[in-house]
């Protein structure tokens, strides 16, 4: 008699087992383009208006309209990187020269605010009179780091090219989600409503949201600091302060990633007895620049999300480290699905309790 309630658990059991199964050998498979997928995913999502235009102007043929939105995406991201990578090629090699014929005047005191720094002050003076006093021993130095640094080099170049192949899987997914994006979207959300019901359409909502809202404070954030530290460069005088300007851009899409561009160039300065342009800088950079990342960005972000400013920067970090550079994005948006079922756990057993008392006040 007990046989036949087990037949269905069994087959239930057998059935998960299997979906599982077919779950890890397909995770296993696409473990490689995952984050290709997931940047094209955030890309057509954020570029959907945009693309809606594309294809009111194509008659609505999805293949031409699809093909034409990702040739301007492709147009959009190679041709500044091409472009900033021939500029950067040729002003590191002017920095490189300007290094050694700087070195090559003969010994040059340091700024006085950084020798007056105890112990530190001193042996750093005596580090660069060393360093100015031989500038033969310096190039051949360098040699030397360069021979053994080959092998990073190669990593180096083979990161580029998995980089590039990822961002031409990006592309390629790209097409097929313009093209095929909202049935796609649609067999989702029937999927998950089957799964967990309607509440999923808050879920999908708070993803939408916090998507956009990430792309939003990365992108806006980014120009702010570019401009702003741009204002800086030419403002102390530096070579070049637009190509510079646009490297802070790339930077700045890394939380606090721009000091490194700004605070190199404050110390040289400082270094080349340009003390007051050095200073200014530097100051410029802490109080303006960074502010703009530390503050706007999460403010941006955890305004239009409900997301409170400390999850948000938790999640961009966290995200980051986790992830990669797809983190960015992957990072808040998870955080905002767990508010959003926070939220409704907590509204949950209110809604019983309202029932009774309006069902008493009848």
């Amino acid at each position: 008699m007990n046989t036949m309630p087990t037949a269905p658990l069994t087959r239930r059991l057998i059935v998960a087992l299997l979906a599982g199964g077919l779950l890890f050998l397909g995770f296993t498979v696409l473990q490689l383009f995952l984050v290709p997928l997931a940047w094209a995913g955030i890309l057509a999502y954020t570029t959907w208006p945009l693309y809606r235009q594309v294809r009111r102007a194509t008659s609505g043929w999805p293949n031409v309209s699809a093909f034409v939105m990702t040739l301007l995406l492709t147009a959009a991201f190679v041709i500044p990187v091409l472009s900033l990578t021939a500029l950067l090629r040729g002003e590191l090699t002017a920095a490189y020269a300007a290094v050694l014929a700087y070195l090559a005047q003969g010994p040059h005191p340091l700024p006085e605010i950084i020798t007056r720094i105890p112990w530190l002050g001193d042996w750093l003076q005596q580090i660069f009179d060393q360093i100015a006093g031989d500038p033969a021993t310096v190039r051949a130095q360098i040699a030397v780091w360069g021979a053994e640094r080959i092998d990073d080099l190669l990593n180096l170049l083979g990161g580029v090219g998995r980089n590039a192949a990822k961002l031409g899987f990006a592309l390629l997914a790209l097409f097929f989600l313009y093209r095929d994006g909202e049935i796609l979207l649609d067999q989702v959300r029937r999927v998950l409503r089957r799964l967990i019901g309607t509440r999923v359409d808050s879920y999908l909502a708070a993803v939408g949201a916090t998507t956009s809202a990430v792309v939003v404070g990365l992108v806006l954030t980014a120009l702010a600091q570019g401009a702003l530290a741009g204002l800086g460069y030419w403002a102390a005088g530096v070579k070049a302060p637009a190509l510079l300007a646009a490297l802070t851009v790339l930077i700045a899409m890394i939380p606090f990633g721009t000091p490194f561009v700004w605070g190199s160039i404050g110390v040289w300065l400082l270094l080349n007895g340009q003390t007051g342009a050095g200073i200014g800088l530097l100051l410029w950079g802490t109080l303006v620049v960074s502010w703009v990342d530390n503050v706007i960005r999460p403010l941006v972000i955890s305004g239009a999300t409900r997301i409170p400013f400390i999850l948000v920067m938790f999640g961009v970090l966290g995200g980051l480290a986790a992830f990669g550079l797809v983190g960015l994005f992957i990072g808040p948006v998870i955080l905002a699905v767990l508010m959003a079922v926070w939220r409704e756990w907590l509204l949950e057993p209110d809604a019983p309790a309202a029932q009774a008392a309006d069902d008493a006040s009848i």
